[in-house]
């Protein structure tokens, strides 16, 4: 009986191809699992219809701001410019989380492809970071109106605020290609399954099988730098806006220019928070259950609540709300 050998090209080829294979299979996946917020099928029910409804509200919510601002004549200022920023923020930022949120939470299949895992990190990295910068500008924009109301007009003209918020939108979008780039570079060879309901860098780096401290020390230091500049120039200006305010005799003067800063602080509170809970704790501390609780608060919760609060607290943009709603009643 002759044995027959493969000959030593052939081989060669055949071992390379499957260490290239079995190379692809640990760094790259071609999926990912989300394992949601539940295993539980009623309670899937449930948040499905609480995720759902709270998704509408924000669509709902921040739509009628946009055409507010757009369609009302006294509204084309730059409070009001950069408020309708916010809300397309919200608007997109909600839009990228929540209905794969949707998807996964009733159906079988909760895997997201390798290409839209990162396509949903960078913009959920992008859109984020994007919010804090206008929400920064929008601080800025009430200090001017406050504490220096002469040169307003002049400063927070429209073109200055289009420069604003083009730049804003170019620079952060930039900077958050470094990042969802070098986090898809790490091998995953350790499991496919994201204990998280999006993908995010946290849960990410745990399934990395190599040590993932220099992404996160590249997170802490560029998104720290954006987020400390401008948490400082909100900080900055809210101090001399208070200093201005107090300066104030009348207790209805001072009550009119707090009730302008009202909104925007509450809104200033409740994304920095969850922001700083999420991405500013030692890397020993991360909770997958802590993690996708206070997500839920800047993914979900926070869009939907920024355009109730400026409604709520802004008589200008309710005055145009019921005016656009009773003449669209009337038609």
């Amino acid at each position: 009986m002759e044995i027959q050998y493969t000959s030593e090209p052939e081989y060669t080829v055949y071992i390379k191809y499957l260490s290239i294979m079995d190379y692809m299979n640990q760094t790259s996946p071609l999926q990912f699992i989300l394992i949601g917020l539940s295993t539980n099928s009623y309670l899937q029910s449930v948040y499905f219809v609480i995720f759902l409804i709270m998704y509408i509200a924000t669509v709902v919510g921040n739509v009628l701001i946009i055409i507010v601002v757009r369609v009302d004549s006294r509204l084309h200022t730059a409070m009001y410019f950069f408020l309708s920023n916010l809300s397309f923020i919200d608007l997109c930022f909600s839009s990228t989380i929540v209905p794969k949120l949707l998807v996964i939470t009733l159906a079988k299949d909760k895997s997201i492809s390798f290409l839209g895992c990162a396509t949903q990190m960078y913009f959920h990295l992008a859109l984020g970071g994007t919010e804090c910068v206008i929400l920064s500008i929008m601080a800025f924009d009430r200090y001017m109106a406050i504490c220096n109301p002469l040169r307003y007009n002049t400063i927070m003209n429209k073109q200055i605020c289009i420069q604003l918020a083009v730049g804003t939108w170019c620079a952060i979008f930039l900077n958050s290609i470094s990042h969802a780039f070098f986090t898809f570079q790490l091998p995953y060879c350790r499991s496919n399954h994201v204990d998280h309901y999006f993908c995010e860098m946290p849960p990410l780096f745990r399934l990395s099988c190599k040590d993932t401290l220099m992404n996160e020390i590249a997170v802490y230091v560029s998104g720290g730098l954006v987020a400390i500049c401008a948490f400082a120039l909100t900080l900055m200006s809210y101090v001399q806006i208070i200093s201005t305010v107090l300066k104030i005799r009348s207790t209805g003067g001072r009550h009119k220019a707090f009730s302008t800063c009202a909104s925007h602080l509450a809104v200033v509170c409740l994304y920095y928070g969850a922001i700083s809970f999420m991405y500013m704790r030692p890397r020993n501390s991360y909770s997958p259950k802590k993690d996708r609780v206070v997500s839920i608060l800047y993914t979900v919760v926070t869009p939907m609540v920024n355009p109730i609060i400026y409604s709520i607290r802004n008589k200008e943009v309710k005055g145009s709300l019921k005016k656009m709603i009773i003449s669209k009643m009337k038609s």
